[in-house]
């Protein structure tokens, strides 16, 4: 019976020895070295150490990767030194960008290592192992203690090949061997420490251990063997190489985006990101799966659980660390996180989703960041978005403990997917932000996106909390005479709204919705639905969705903060007969997390509409009435609900409007002139005109320009055009 596979328990680490896929077989066991030998060392005469060639396993007592120097004997091939990797391998790598004292190279690929020797190496007598350990207790049989015996494979994958010089060719800078390292394309990520050992007929010399040979071995999604392979690699210049992006919020009907400097090559931030690995304790053998090294990030960078790197905020109060939205890059909380060890104040959902980009890519995992619109938080797993009413069609907010968020942005990684059946490789969504628990913690993914389009649920992981975010139908609830409640109302279509990422190549905002959802309303659309449904902690069978002779839609003028605000509601009779509507319209501050605060506005309407025909209700709101409600990221959100007299038919709607900044004009008055103004190394002179590029502006001291007469200089207009 074949073992099962340990991943599948999602709460635990595999206990089972390391087990490489695709890897060589292990050669046949060799005979271990004799008892004498390994009680008194080698002799040096009698030719035991010939015996014992191929075991390059330390000695009793000695930890791999901790060894101390060893004195020289006569006759032992102690090498003068290591050369690991080159300039070449960085570029082939596609590592050159990393500001790291260390080679950092991915696996499934070769890299360069050269052994300086005193004397030229002879194979006829001479034997060569290199050696790598991963992690404070290397062990062979996990992967993290790896011996290359030069022109074997090691039990892990692992080869050494010596590279052809052509003849009669001689390394520079005297005797040398020169090597050819590949790491197998599932080895386990992280910093490996490297050394060698050598024999001769004399006996064997390991060489120390020194911090500057170390090896940084990432994922390698250029290679065709690597579970992270992506096979359109022109996508990679965005997904792994790109240090630069745009994240998008704001509502569907107002997309904003703001930048964001991922810089995952930037100093100090591969090294913080190896730090979140340890810091979780993840197995070093287990650092070669994609799909566990993802969920332990996603853990990771919130603070909940496991002193992660970011604590997330969304009261409004700031005081005690940074305004989520000051943040516009990611290198300066990993490296504060790395240097204090302490999670960094405070992060919301594009945040945690910027920061996540840059640790997997950095990992060498593709990402992108994905912001979703009207994006659902179910709480009690019924796949659905509940909302509910009392008799009067009054919202009950004790029990709307299901919210929708105005956006929500989380992140798709590239990669395979062996843990699950066929088809559900690709993109996989990785979501950091903690919302609710998976297995006890705060993570969220990998979860197929093929699975969420599907509404296949039942597959690994949290596939049901990210099916509900894009694709749970709004289910009205009314409490009855009884007491129970009965659905009066479903709005189909109203969640997962133009999902968006920053498109490969182009620079500009791209719709994903397709890979998400099937056509909204389609048969496969409405299948996915039901199929998810059916596993949701409240089943129910789908009927048609509520329609009637009366439909209502909502909208909104321009919103402008300072300004005054229209909302209209608009009531249309599609049938032969006059209706008679009774409307409740609600009008309160909702966060972009979709918690609403109480109504600061309620009115009731009584219309009638004649058959083919419409009635409108105006709503205008001034600053003065809403300005105190709102803050920071937050939107007004017009809850409207009501019955028609004749029928009972119930009709629902909700209206979010993001208001947008008034839009802010600098106009030049006038020009520094060369008499005027003095920098430090004399008069600035002019005309000096320079090519238009996109600007922030900033101030300046004038006391650090000379003699100026303005008191602050924007720093725009010394570095784009000075002028008489």
């Amino acid at each position: 019976m074949p073992d099962a596979d340990p991943r599948l328990d999602p709460g635990r680490w595999a206990a089972a020895s390391f087990r490489p896929r695709g890897a060589p077989s292990a050669p046949a066991p060799r005979p271990r070295r004799g008892f004498w030998r390994r009680l008194g060392g080698c002799c040096g005469c009698c030719g035991c150490c010939r015996r014992g060639n191929e075991d390059w396993e330390p000695p009793p007592g000695e930890v791999p990767g901790r060894r101390p120097p060893q004195p020289i004997r006569p006759g032992l091939l102690a090498p003068r030194g290591l050369v690991v990797g080159s300039a070449a391998n960085r570029a082939a790598h596609h590592t050159a960008e990393f500001a790291c004292p260390h080679l950092v190279v991915r696996r499934g690929q070769p890299f360069d290592l050269r052994v300086l020797l005193p004397r030229p190496f002879d194979p006829e007598d001479d034997s060569l192992c290199v050696e790598l350990t991963l992690g404070p207790n290397p062990q062979v049989a996990k992967g993290t203690h790896v011996l290359i015996p030069l022109g074997e494979a090691s039990a892990t994958g692992w080869t050494a090949e010596e590279e052809d010089l052509g003849e009669g060719a001689e390394p520079p800078g005297g005797p040398a061997l020169c090597l050819r390292v590949t790491a197998p394309p599932d080895a386990p990520i992280g910093r490996y420490r490297l050394s060698v050992k050598t024999r001769t007929g004399v006996g064997e010399y390991a060489a120390p251990f020194e911090d500057a040979n170390d090896v940084i071995v990432l994922f390698n999604p250029w290679c065709p063997d690597d579970n992270v392979y992506m096979e359109k690699t022109s996508d990679l210049n965005e997904y792994v190489l790109n240090e630069t992006g745009r994240i998008f919020y704001g509502t569907e009907d107002q997309i904003a985006e703001r930048s964001w400097n991922y810089g995952q090559f930037d100093a100090g931030v591969l090294e913080a990101c190896l730090y979140i690995l340890d810091r979780r304790g993840m197995p070093h053998s287990a650092r070669g799966d994609p799909v566990m090294v993802s969920r332990v990030v996603s853990a990771m960078v919130n603070s909940l659980d496991d002193n992660g790197v970011l604590v997330g905020n969304w009261t409004g109060d700031y005081a005690q660390g940074t305004n989520p939205s000051a943040w516009a890059g990611s290198v300066d909380i990993l490296r504060a996180y790395h240097r204090g060890g302490a999670p960094v104040r405070f992060g919301q959902c594009w945040v945690f989703a910027g920061v996540m980009t840059t640790v997997l890519r950095c990992l060498g995992l593709p990402t992108r960041t994905v912001t979703n619109y009207n994006s659902a938080h179910d709480t009690d797993v019924s796949l659905t978005t509940d909302i509910y009413f009392d008799e009067n069609m009054r919202p009950m907010e004790r029990l709307n403990t299901d919210s929708v968020w105005n956006f929500h942005v989380w992140n798709d990684c590239w990669m395979k997917r062996p843990d699950l059946p066929d088809g559900y490789d690709g993109w996989q969504v990785v979501d950091a932000t903690p919302q609710e628990t998976s297995s006890g913690l705060f993570c969220c993914g990998p979860c197929s996106v093929t699975a969420v389009k599907n509404g296949e649920v039942f597959l690994k992981y949290d596939t049901p909390f990210v099916f509900a975010e894009v694709n749970s139908d709004k289910v009205y609830w009314q409490r009855q005479p009884n007491g129970a409640f009965s659905v009066v109302h479903v709005e189909e279509g109203a969640i997962g709204r133009r999902i968006s990422t920053l498109g490969a190549g182009s620079g500009a905002r791209i719709d994903i919705t397709h890979q998400y959802k099937h056509p909204e309303g389609s048969e496969e659309e409405r299948r996915a639905v039901s199929t998810a449904t059916s596993h949701g902690s409240r089943p129910r069978t789908r009927g048609t969705p509520s329609t009637g002779e009366v439909t209502v839609t909502v909208g909104a003028g321009p919103a402008v903060a300072g300004a005054e605000l229209e909302l209209r509601v608009v009531a249309r009779n599609q049938g032969a007969e006059p209706r008679t509507l009774r409307l409740r319209l609600a009008l309160a501050p909702v966060r972009y997390t979709g918690v609403a605060g109480p109504p600061f506005r309620q009115e009731q309407h009584r219309r009638a509409v004649p058959p083919g025909q419409e009635e409108a209700v105006t709503v205008t709101v001034g600053y003065a009435e809403y300005g105190p409600h709102v803050g920071d990221q937050d939107a007004l959100k017009l809850s409207v609900a009501g019955a028609v007299e004749e029928t009972g038919q119930v009709v629902a709607k909700e209206l979010r409007v993001r208001l947008q900044a008034p839009d802010l004009t600098l106009t030049v008055r006038g020009w520094a002139r060369p008499a005027a103004c003095t920098g430090p190394l004399g008069p600035i002179l002019g005309p000096v005109h320079v090519p238009w590029v996109p600007w922030v502006p900033s101030w300046v001291p004038s006391t650090s320009l000379g003699s100026c007469p303005w008191p602050w200089v924007p720093s725009w207009v010394l570095s784009k055009s000075l002028g008489p």
